[in-house]
């Protein structure tokens, strides 16, 4: 599983969910200007994004906020579903208070205005540095951590995935234990954290 990059110098990969030329030249400019090292793809429909998100395996999404029919909340829906260690990050013109904080609750990681772009090479370092322990988790690991996260029991999970409760008990210890949690309060509130799950679920 791929889920970010294993070292500082490996290239960000960047998915662009770009409606116009002169906003990704505003990204590319601003990340080259931070000495971000990136490596990007640009998609503006719906099953384009799908199928990069399998293809392209991005670190980080960077989204206009306002898509025809696109919203934010499909964007983290098929996060969610293909490709949930990867961070999305909103890009906007202008937004208000209770859109920003309607996005952060969604599962962004971040909401950075054009007029304050000098903040998005940070953003993206977060999120990929936050995201780093998920690369120590195996897909199965991750479907438990999220599920968990969602208030499912243990039997319910077993259901759920077709496992025994055991082998349930047993991946949410080594989940735990790989991220260095040791109870599931602190497991939940880092789903929350890294967008597998939503604060409003």
């Amino acid at each position: 599983m791929q889920s970010v990059p294993n070292s500082a110098a490996d290239p960000v990969r960047v998915l662009l969910l770009q409606d116009t030329d002169a906003d990704v030249e505003l990204i590319k400019g601003e990340l080259s200007r931070a000495d971000l090292a990136a490596v990007y793809e640009r998609v503006e429909s719906e099953s384009a994004f799908a199928t990069a998100l399998r293809e392209f395996a991005p670190d980080v999404i960077l989204s206009n906020h306002s898509r025809n029919g696109f919203s934010v909340r499909a964007v983290l829906a098929l996060v969610r579903e293909i490709r949930p260690t990867t961070a999305l990050i909103v890009i906007a013109e202008s937004v208000s208070g209770a859109e920003a904080v309607a996005c952060v609750r969604a599962g962004a990681e971040d909401l950075v205005l054009k007029q304050n772009i000098k903040r998005l090479a940070a953003a993206i370092n977060s999120a990929v540095s936050v995201r780093r322990p998920l690369e120590k988790l195996t897909p199965r690991q991750i479907e438990v951590l999220k599920l968990v996260a969602l208030g499912r029991r243990t039997r319910e999970i077993a259901s759920e995935l077709k496992l025994s409760v055991k082998t349930v008990e047993s991946h949410r210890g080594e989940v735990m234990k790989r991220l260095g949690v040791r109870d599931v309060v602190s497991l939940v509130h880092y789903a929350v954290r890294v967008g597998l799950v939503s604060s409003t679920t």
